[in-house]
């Protein structure tokens, strides 16, 4: 415990080598690794006033990388304190990740007022690492007060960043055409912004033409309680140049403050919550069937009967379940 605390003091006093420890603890699966980093997590103090937390998503190819890192650099040379997280896709068959964001945000990664952690998915789904949530508590902890979630940029599943962040920004990309109609429903529905990167050069025109296409069906789907009169809204930006980036965080800030006004600010980091809650609560026993032997033996003969036809699926979890975790009449 005294690790852990003397570790929570570094984080608190700025100590940017502290975070990177930090978060390599939290990251690890070693059973003792997890064991400190609860503790150093149970001693951190809340935030407040509370960092923003951001999350951005699209497509590969859309210039996520380059507009946060534009957009990084214009906040932190106002005086606010950066932490951008990526999450970068780890290979189904090696498990390994490239984790080159650091690499493509270089200029944000030299500034004094920044932080740039590129982490693996580790497989696990919604576009966001396994411990993206934890690590968002460290960088808070260390000082930063936006904390920017860039995902890995797949596809549908990507809105559990939205279970993260106070506001969830969709990039997208000029006359992109229908290869977005796959992705594209479930993920606006959840966007607070979005956001058509490369408005420059002779893309101005496709990307004023895109935005204008996405306004009008944004105007089709029904607003969140208690927003400003107009959001979600759909803006051009150009990362290169850096045009409508202040425009585009004027929108941010005005949503903020809504939302911080009605309540709805609050109650979302409510229910983000009590829904991580849950999520803990199916990897802890997960993770304790896994490590009993018995359990792991009998989850094998289990899955090898529902690969052979014997046993459909939910049967044989019923049957897991009632020899290891029995419901009490």
């Amino acid at each position: 415990m005294d690790r852990a605390a003397g570790l929570a003091e570094r984080l608190a006093s700025g100590d940017r080598r502290a975070l990177a420890r930090a978060i390599t603890l939290v990251e690890s699966t070693r059973p003792d690794h997890r064991r400190a980093a609860r503790e150093l997590l149970a001693g951190l103090e809340p935030r407040d006033p509370p960092a923003l937390r951001l999350g951005m998503t699209g497509t590969p190819g859309v210039g996520k990388s380059s507009l946060i890192e534009r957009l990084g650099l214009m906040l932190a040379e106002a005086g606010r304190r950066i932490a951008v997280l990526a999450v970068d896709p780890s290979s189904s068959r090696s498990g390994g990740s490239i984790l080159g964001d650091k690499t493509r945000m270089e200029r944000l990664a030299r500034s004094p007022n920044a932080f740039i952690r590129p982490s693996p998915s580790q497989a696990a789904l919604g576009g966001v690492g396994r411990r993206t949530r934890e690590t968002i508590r460290l960088v808070e902890a260390w000082g930063a007060d936006l904390v920017l979630v860039e995902t890995v940029g797949v596809g549908q599943s990507e809105t559990m960043v939205a279970e993260l962040t106070d506001i969830f920004v969709l990039m997208l990309a000029p006359a992109g055409g229908d290869e977005l109609q796959g992705v594209k429903r479930g993920i606006m529905e959840m966007a607070d912004l979005l956001l058509v990167n490369k408005a420059d050069g002779s893309l101005v025109e496709d990307a004023m033409r895109t935005r204008a296409e996405y306004a009008g069906a944004l105007r089709l789907m029904r607003p969140p309680a208690g927003d400003p009169e107009g959001y979600p809204v759909a803006l051009c930006v150009s990362a290169r140049t850096g045009d409508g980036l202040r425009e585009a965080w004027q929108a941010i800030e005005t949503l903020v403050q809504a939302r911080q006004a009605s309540g709805a600010w609050a109650e979302r980091r409510r229910v983000q919550m009590e829904a991580w809650f849950e999520r803990a609560v199916e990897a802890g026993l997960i993770a304790r069937l896994d490590a009993d032997p018995a359990a792991r033996r009998l989850r094998r003969e289990l899955a090898a009967s529902v690969a052979a036809g014997r046993l459909p699926p939910d049967l044989a979890a019923e049957q897991l379940l009632d020899a290891f975790a029995p419901l009490r009449p």
